[in-house]
């Protein structure tokens, strides 16, 4: 610690001593005693630009190398691997484009740097040449924008029949997921319907919605597409899990979906990487109030063998609520819950008539009174 504020102690003491050495030079120049319109500074200057940009490129290309262990790793999911390469395509296009633009501006501000002899050359414009340095650039971000817009159509378009449907819903603070059943179709919901004890509001009309189970992880089957119904309760949120480059908004009253195909389970990305513990996960990119930190779902990837055995070892919502839902079902779905008799449903409020006082008195001006 000592060695680096001392370091830092000459850098400073050496900045004073050439501000001085400035100052000097500008009361020179006001006093008409300095003949010379530049010194040796502006030769420094113009090398030092160029140290700068070949010790910066230098630092950026070094760096970049030594921090890929940092990265994430391959991705592990189908459109993934596409998502991928378009991504390092673009960083290959933009760093030619930075390296060419920056040893232009630096090598010439070295090349044409002020002398006491040099006289400018007026070049006023060139029209092919700015046709050039327009076109060029614009059919460039013509065919990336192109190849992203292919990659997103990818992963947005019709989901294919034999899809995994699962229906992910954002809540402040966490996440909620929700399979079908048997049927392999999830019932409907409607936001009146949110209270307590059914916080998806799932609709107990819809015939559908008797067969689907709310699990606390997220499990789908490797090499198997599966697609993510995704909505929110309350606010914006977005539904991110880097490892399967996924990553969609799911906004109030607007329902969004994804997509892909995972490729490994968890039990291999574990061997690879070496870490026994490790788990996929969603997390939510938008900052949705001060719980926004909590709001991480595991995900589980199995074999299509172990995820059929787990997924017919789950209890579905209306058996492990049946009370509940007896007082939701209408009369004719309400067989499909599993009892025989239903619950008593509390009886109405008593309704008392009772005379108004505050108006004359009329022989039908009655009001109810809800004890």
């Amino acid at each position: 610690m000592t060695g680096l504020l001392i370091g830092i102690a000459a850098v400073l003491v050496f900045a004073i001593l050439l501000l001085i050495f400035r100052i000097q030079t500008l009361v020179n120049v006001m006093k008409g005693s300095y003949s010379n319109r530049v010194n040796s500074s502006n030769g420094f200057h113009a090398l030092g630009l160029v140290l700068f940009l070949t010790i910066g490129l230098g630092l950026f290309f070094w760096y970049s190398s030594v921090a890929t262990e940092h990265y994430l790793p391959k991705a592990v999911s189908e459109h993934g691997v596409r998502t991928d390469l378009m991504f390092w395509i673009t960083m290959s296009i933009l760093c030619f484009a930075f390296v060419v633009t920056n040893v232009f501006l630096f090598v010439f501000a070295y090349k044409y740097q002020y002398k006491e002899n040099n006289k400018a050359f007026f070049y006023p414009d060139n029209h092919r040449l700015e046709i050039v340095w327009t076109v060029i650039p614009a059919i460039v971000m013509a065919i990336l924008v192109g190849y992203g817009w292919k990659e997103w159509a990818a992963i947005t378009k019709e989901e294919p029949k034999d899809s995994v449907v699962i229906e992910i819903m954002g809540k402040q603070f966490a996440w909620q997921v929700r399979y079908p059943g048997k049927d392999m179709s999830l019932g409907g919901y409607h936001f009146t319907k949110i209270d307590a004890s059914n916080e998806f509001g799932v609709d107990f009309t819809d015939k559908a919605s008797y067969d689907d189970f709310m699990p606390t992880e997220l499990y789908i089957p490797k090499g198997k597409p599966v697609l993510l119904r995704i909505r929110a309760r309350d606010v914006l949120h977005s539904v991110f899990a880097p490892h399967f480059r996924l990553k969609m908004d799911a906004v109030p009253g607007m329902p969004t979906k994804f997509w892909f195909t995972p490729t490994k389970t968890t039990e291999t990305i574990r061997e690879e990487l070496g870490k026994p513990d490790f788990n996929y996960e969603i997390a939510c990119t938008e900052v949705c109030g001060r719980g926004h930190f909590a709001m991480r779902f595991v995900i589980k990837v199995v074999e299509p063998e172990q995820y059929e055995k787990w997924f017919a070892e789950q209890k579905t919502f209306v058996s492990l609520n049946k009370d509940y839902v007896l007082t939701k079902a209408p009369e004719h779905l309400k067989g499909l819950i599993g009892v025989d008799e239903p619950v008593a449903v509390p009886a109405s409020p008593a309704v008392i008539p009772v005379a108004d006082t505050t108006q004359p008195a009329m022989a039908d001006t009655t009001q109810k009174l809800k004890l």
